[in-house]
């Protein structure tokens, strides 16, 4: 084991896959020369030369469209956007692409292309800079959605979507970056669609994912001083969303509390909230409660930010209410 960076571990996850297989490379804006423009691609042009760590211009429709007719033709691009704010001009090749081509040709292509970078806030970046877009994606047929939340699940969960044949949406953080953890030497794989139990409880369940889990471990670490035992799941990936993991903790806590770095309308937490009364109604002895940013775009004021922001404070005022404390 060995203390490594979110960084440190996305540029290793993809460095162990292009050792093995030399149809994979690396494209998109400064991942080459620069090292990354959140240095997450560190030493792989110095390794893997300029044909397999590419650097390009300020075109994400272009280096996307690049991507997904490689990937018709035998490779397995690892597509990055500097953030995914950038990605909507790049929305036709990866939505009527990436998403459809499998299906619209019976088989006869996969597209084993992988999408990632930062999304969500990251501070004082202002309304266009500030979004989350994974129940975008998540919409989507045809398309593979996954938020770590650290960087042990990074790393492992990297290495299988680089694998899959299918378009892999690999969102990661600004603010996730600079995380450490040990890591194992041995090489280690995560599995798509199978959420983690980050911390075992029996009041109520808490369901988050991405750098917001954070918050969520560190509100279920306060409340358990009070005596209050929250139970914290990790989703991990977004498409497919793992249901089942989520169905079995509520019929034990009986209450469901969702956080999420999002806007509340159309969100991750809209599609579990159906699942959960369609399939655990009898189950639940209070209505599902959930946090998300306030439905505007994200100001730039920072104070401004900590009222848009979800924080401990709400959460455990959520958690609360749905446990009926006064």
């Amino acid at each position: 084991m060995k203390e490594k960076t979110f960084r440190e571990v996305i540029a290793e996850a993809m460095s162990e896959e292009m050792r093995k297989d030399k149809t994979i490379y690396l494209m998109g804006e400064e991942v080459s020369q620069y090292n990354g423009a959140y240095k997450a691609s560190k030493g792989m042009l110095k390794e893997f030369g300029s044909k397999r760590v590419i650097d390009t211009p300020i075109s994400e429709l272009g280096f996307s469209g690049i991507g997904v007719g490689s990937a018709m033709n035998g490779c397995r691009p690892i597509i990055e956007f500097m953030t995914f704010n950038f990605s909507l001009v790049a929305m036709d090749q990866i939505i009527n692409n990436a998403a459809k081509i499998r299906y619209m040709s019976g088989g006869q292509w996969t597209i084993p292309i992988v999408f990632r970078g930062p999304t969500g806030s990251a501070g004082q970046l202002g309304a266009t800079h500030s979004q989350s877009f994974e129940s975008w994606f998540a919409s989507c047929p045809g398309l593979k959605v996954i938020i770590p939340s650290n960087p042990y699940d990074a790393k492992g969960l990297l290495k299988s979507a680089i694998r899959d044949e299918n378009p892999v949406i690999f969102m990661e953080s600004e603010q996730m970056y600079g995380d450490k953890m040990m890591i194992p030497e041995k090489e280690y794989i995560l599995p798509i669609g199978k959420a983690d139990v980050k911390k075992k409880g029996t009041d109520i369940s808490l369901v988050s994912f991405g750098k917001i889990m954070k918050l969520a471990l560190r509100t279920a670490n306060i409340l358990e001083k009070e005596n209050i035992s929250v139970e914290v799941i990790d989703l991990r990936t977004l498409r497919p969303l793992d249901y089942e993991s989520i169905l079995l903790s509520v019929r034990k806590t009986n209450r469901l509390v969702i956080l999420e770095e999002s806007w509340p309308y159309s969100s991750i937490s809209s599609e579990i909230s159906y699942i959960i009364q369609k399939k655990a109604f009898d189950y639940l002895d209070a209505p599902i409660n959930r946090i998300t940013l306030l439905d505007t775009p994200a100001p730039y004021a920072y104070n401004l930010i900590k009222t848009w922001f979800p924080s401990e404070k709400k959460i455990i005022q959520s958690i609360k209410n749905t446990l009926y404390i006064i």
